[in-house]
């Protein structure tokens, strides 16, 4: 049987390898380091957190803990080895950075179907292949995949604005419609009064931010403006930016506002809502309490914070299938960061979903499309459905997992029956396919 190159040694393409290898197959692993190194990693190890040594919250009522424990259920290298190496840190998975690494680079170099190659690859690499060269893929990688995609469809610097969840938003404040009523009504509509809106931009302009990297530091482009670095150019900029009401009416005085913010569908089912134009470098906690100055977001559940930073990543919406194949490449896999998933566990996550299908292929068996009542199905999904002209990375939330059939009581409990939902569906796959 052919084997498989996985371009990159980070969580995903760790994560890959081992899923095919374990499978009898044998895997090329490149790794660029120690030969190229980059401006965030300080060793040559396989798989190195590079940011923090957590990986988010264990309980399974949290999605980051779900995924983990679905990830537990298909035999994860990555979560295996940070059980092993966990360090004290509350409710979270938190690991020794250096056992972590030390642990899998040993595991990897040492299985008998995968052999570490310790070189810089510098084009796309024949199929069968998984691409997983991570958010900060090298320059002669980055310019090969820009040549394959379209350099267009190949993103350097990530910047988001936040989603909250429809169900928290308050609807009493908002109202659907399009600017100058044209169109479909496509956006729900904040509207803010003078005073209201001096209180905001009072906040927003002293509000704490986090500090760049020196890696990640990125160079604001108009399009990618933080809402608080355009704010503080003078008081009436966002009123002719993501605020501007012109156009707009409120139903219910029948008059413009004085501003307004937007919100759009992050998703099909309107359980995901963006706040149109608020990419930001605010602090998580500065987000939730200055935009909930916002009325109607008073009390907003933020499923995605809004952040900009260095992140290589792709068009996923437009090239691949929620199986992680390129849409045209027949067995060329794409994972981790590069795919649009935010995090390390998604990043490891998609790694799995990539190493199973690949050697699905191989065997010749049909691939896996895992059910998006899964954590991990849900961020597959995702990536390779959310509208291809405003796609941004997203880490695991509920939001984006299908909706119950029901309403449910209290927070806690429906996350609970989702928990319960999406591990049932994962043991039922790996009953059913994985380990046949």
């Amino acid at each position: 049987m052919q084997s498989i190159k996985v371009i990159g040694g980070g969580l995903a393409g760790c994560e890959a390898a081992w899923q095919i290898a374990k499978k009898g197959i044998k895997v090329d692993l490149y790794e660029m380091r120690p030969h190229k190194s980059t401006p965030a990693h300080h060793t040559d190890m396989l798989a190195e957190l590079v940011c923090s040594n957590s990986l988010r919250s264990d309980e399974i009522t949290n999605a980051a803990g779900l995924l983990k424990q679905e990830m537990r259920l298909l035999d994860s290298l990555i979560i295996k080895v940070a059980d092993e190496t966990k360090i004290p840190a509350g409710g979270a998975l938190a690991v020794d950075r250096q056992q972590f690494s030390t642990k899998i680079t040993r595991i990897i170099d040492e299985h008998p179907n995968i052999t570490v190659h310790r070189e810089e690859i510098k084009n796309i690499p024949e199929p069968p292949a998984v691409i997983a060269t991570g958010p900060l893929t090298s320059d002669d990688f980055s310019e090969a995949l820009g040549i394959f995609l379209g350099i267009d469809h190949l993103y350097f610097y990530d910047a988001a604005s936040p989603i909250v969840a429809g169900e928290s938003i308050n609807w009493e404040r908002a109202f659907w419609g399009s600017r100058y009523g044209k169109g479909d009504e496509d956006y729900v509509n904040l509207p803010l009064t003078r005073q209201e809106y001096d209180a905001f931009y009072k906040e927003l302009i002293h509000a704490e931010v986090h500090p760049f990297k020196e890696f990640e530091k990125p160079v604001f482009f108009e399009g990618c403006m933080p809402v608080e670095v355009m704010a503080k150019r003078g008081p009436k900029t966002l009123l002719f930016g993501p605020l501007k009401p012109v156009g707009i009416i409120d139903p219910r005085t029948g008059k413009e506002p004085f501003a307004v913010v937007q919100l759009r569908r992050e998703n099909k089912e309107g359980t995901m809502y963006n706040i149109v134009g608020f990419q930001t470098s605010l602090k998580w906690g500065e987000q939730k309490r200055v935009f909930g100055l916002i009325p109607g977001l008073e009390k907003a559940e933020f499923i995605r914070y809004g952040f900009i930073h260095r992140n290589t990543f792709i068009s996923s919406p437009r090239f691949l299938k929620p199986t992680l194949e390129c849409i045209y490449k027949k067995d060329l896999y794409f994972a981790g960061q590069l795919t649009g998933v935010e995090g390390y566990i998604e990043s490891a996550a998609s790694g799995i979903v990539a190493g199973i299908n690949i050697s699905r292929s191989l065997e010749g068996k049909n691939p896996l499309v895992f059910p998006t009542e899964t954590v991990i199905g849900a961020l597959c999904h995702y990536i390779t459905s959310a509208n291809p002209d405003n796609f941004q990375p997203m880490k695991s939330n509920f939001g984006i997992l299908s909706p119950l059939d029901r309403k449910v009581g209290s927070k806690k409990e429906k996350n609970r029956i989702l928990a319960d939902r999406s591990l049932s569906a994962i043991k039922l796959l790996v009953e059913a396919e994985i380990n046949q």
